[in-house]
């Protein structure tokens, strides 16, 4: 048994040894270096993670890569830029829940963070004022856990139905933090696609392929800058 072993690992190696033979550049240098590049330009790559709601998520889309996060991580590899997204998306999330959440996404080392959340909490009519202070908790963690990271404000409205008085207070939730934390803020994520019949799904809340298109350069108006 044991001489038979050791023909199966001998076979193994010659089998392995020949498929290393045929791939072998002219150069053998030229492989060695051209992993070692290719280590280099992964780990060199650094992280934007993009924190929401199912507008962030993808919700309703034949694919979760139409999701506006999606759309950006196309346009960010084509320019070449040294990021790697991740959807941290999750449809039904309300601020209170993301301020639960986001302990666990911190064992994440990212360098940019883009917030989306509220438009949940304005749906169900939440205080403005808990809004405010569960998303200020959330950037509060993210400076904690990773000072140098930027981050990123998505700035959300709720329908006029809501009331107006409280329809002005949500909406002036996200200046007010951007400009007390100093971050940038894109001013209405659904700018050009909210109301918008065409641009939404059958619900008239979640934007379709096309309507994500339009969320994500609105995002990328802002973001670019930052990374």
């Amino acid at each position: 048994m044991h001489q038979i072993r050791l023909a199966i690992i001998l076979f193994a190696s010659i089998v392995l040894a020949s498929c290393g033979e045929n791939k072998k550049p002219a150069n053998g240098e030229t492989s060695q270096s051209a992993t070692t590049e290719t280590k280099a330009d992964s780990s060199s790559k650094k992280i934007a993670l993009f924190f929401g709601d199912s507008i962030t998520a993808g919700y309703g889309l034949d694919d979760p890569s139409e999701a506006f996060p999606g759309v950006i991580k196309n346009k960010i590899d084509s320019l070449k830029l040294p990021y790697k997204v991740i959807n941290a998306g999750l449809s039904g999330e309300t601020t209170a829940g993301g301020n639960g959440r986001i302990d666990w996404l911190l064992k994440q080392k990212f360098d940019v963070f883009i917030l989306e959340l509220g438009a949940n909490d304005g749906l169900r009519g939440i205080p403005a004022t808990e809004t405010t202070k569960n998303l200020q908790s959330i950037i509060d963690k993210v400076k904690a856990k990773y000072p140098q990271a930027k981050i990123v404000l998505l700035g959300m409205q709720v329908p006029p139905n809501m009331g107006a008085d409280y329809t002005n207070k949500f909406k002036a939730v996200f200046p007010a933090l951007a400009a007390k934390n100093n971050i940038p803020l894109v001013p209405f994520l659904l700018q050009g696609v909210g109301g918008v019949p065409e641009l939404n799904q059958g619900d008239g809340i979640h934007p379709t392929a096309k309507g994500a298109k339009i969320v994500a350069e609105n995002v990328w108006k802002i973001l670019e800058g930052v990374l």
